[in-house]
């Protein structure tokens, strides 16, 4: 759980790169971890009140980290980490539906080149699981990513090839959106074609795909539904 007294609120001033923001804390301005390797442009802009956390260690160069936004009248989450250790509470007390008949959750399974999110086990046999954070929603339309992910189209190639090869009975990619606003999801064509065209090859030949809308409580995430997923070219 996060401890809420860490927690204050900040304007950004700017954003020198993708892991970095400069804020105003009172009078002063002071650097800030950004969590999240997204463009966010529609999130965070110069002058727009962010929610900080103050770090706990005291080693870091930085010692606050921006975790989320209030936009539109909706609180959103931009800890691209949170996602992967809410699927992990729901995977470990068996509320995520599609996923509770297994008993063993592994973190971070070495798999190929790489590593999974998730290697579940159970009777049925073994399960792979990639989380994907979600923060971009356009009129109850989230979709992903908002920048290129090579990393990402190489995790849908990794997932169907553990279906083909036999290494697993079932594998799925989870998009855990960070708001609870979204109605329907849909990849980021537009922004990333590679990617979509991965998602499209890796649920053709059997991986699932499944996109999660979350309310933002506490600064924790909070199931809200699952939403309806279209993996149509998009045109935004």
């Amino acid at each position: 759980m996060i401890n809420q007294q860490n927690i204050t609120v900040a304007t950004l001033v700017k954003r020198p790169n993708r892991f970095l923001g400069l804020i105003r804390l009172g009078s002063d301005v002071v650097e800030a971890f950004i969590p999240n390797p997204g463009r966010m442009h529609e999130l965070l802009y110069p002058g727009k009140k962010v929610f900080v956390r103050k770090a706990d260690h005291s080693h870091r160069r930085t010692s606050y980290d921006v975790i989320g936004v209030e936009h539109d009248g909706v609180r959103v989450s931009i800890d691209s980490n949170l996602p992967n250790r809410f699927m992990k509470q729901l995977l470990v007390a068996k509320r995520f539906a599609p996923f509770a008949e297994y008993d063993t959750i592994v973190s971070e399974p070495r798999v190929y080149e790489g590593r999974f999110d998730f290697r579940l086990e159970g009777e049925s046999g073994v399960a792979f699981i990639e989380v994907k954070s979600c923060t971009l929603v356009e009129d109850g339309h989230a979709i992903f990513p908002d920048a290129p992910t090579v990393r990402g189209a190489r995790h849908m190639h990794s997932l169907s090839r553990t279906l083909s090869e036999n290494l697993a009975s079932r594998a799925a990619v989870v998009f855990i959106i960070q708001r609870p606003d979204a109605r329907l999801f849909s990849p980021n064509d537009p922004m990333d074609p590679k990617f979509g065209d991965a998602l499209r090859d890796a649920h053709s030949v059997g991986v699932e795909v499944y996109a999660l809308s979350c309310r933002v409580v506490n600064w924790n995430l909070e199931t809200e539904r699952l939403v309806p997923v279209d993996l149509e070219f998009f045109i935004g």
